[in-house]
């Protein structure tokens, strides 16, 4: 119903704000990372704003890209994940972040969030993880050659992941890890052991 809203940053509080449209303030819920990045008050924000319908509550979500929207979206597609709670997630982690622990398979990562238990995070990870790839993350710039979404340059790198996360490595300081090899175009993006190797020398 509400696609987005932009206009003047009135006030935020970290978890919501509040964005004057030609007069109209508009109450928008926001998690972490997004407030992290919003601008100062009085300034020009736009935010791309998902609807929450309840019988007893119309609540508004904002987020500064489409990215995290989407992202949101698929969150709260998984049983047991509310608007409120896919919030908090993304208050802990950010989209990429919880790509790659998707990826490596790292439900502890994610159940650190507010309201997310383990079981809850391990659901998440198995209704989600033939929905996201590689590619999500590290994007076409990192191919070269246009095939970076090529099943084994997927497969590799998603290997990597899971070794980093197996050898005690958190998702987010693997992500950066892989992330930092992969944007150096130093090693083949389908050769798991060189990428891991590298990625290694990264975390020590």
């Amino acid at each position: 119903m509400i696609a987005f809203v932009n206009g003047i940053l009135d006030m935020t509080d970290g978890q919501s704000c509040v964005i004057d449209v030609q007069g109209v303030g508009y109450n928008v819920n926001i998690s972490g990372y997004t407030a992290d990045r919003l601008p100062g008050i009085g300034e020009i924000v736009k935010l791309y704003t998902y609807l929450s319908v309840r019988e007893d509550a119309m609540s508004l979500y904002g987020f500064l890209s489409r990215d995290e929207l989407d992202f949101f979206k698929m969150l709260i597609s998984v049983s047991g994940i509310g608007p409120k709670v896919g919030q908090a997630i993304l208050s802990v982690m950010t989209p990429d972040d919880l790509r790659f622990a998707i990826l490596a398979g790292d439900s502890k990562s994610i159940s650190k969030a507010p309201g997310v238990g383990k079981k809850t995070a391990e659901r998440l990870v198995l209704e989600l993880h033939d929905k996201i790839s590689a590619e999500d993350i590290t994007g076409a710039d990192f191919g070269g050659d246009g095939l970076s979404g090529s099943s084994e340059k997927e497969g590799a790198q998603s290997e990597a992941l899971e070794a980093l996360v197996a050898l005690g490595y958190s998702a987010s300081e693997a992500s950066k890890a892989v992330r930092k090899v992969l944007s150096s175009k130093e090693v083949s993006l389908d050769d798991t052991e060189a990428i891991l190797k590298m990625a290694l020398k990264e975390l020590f």
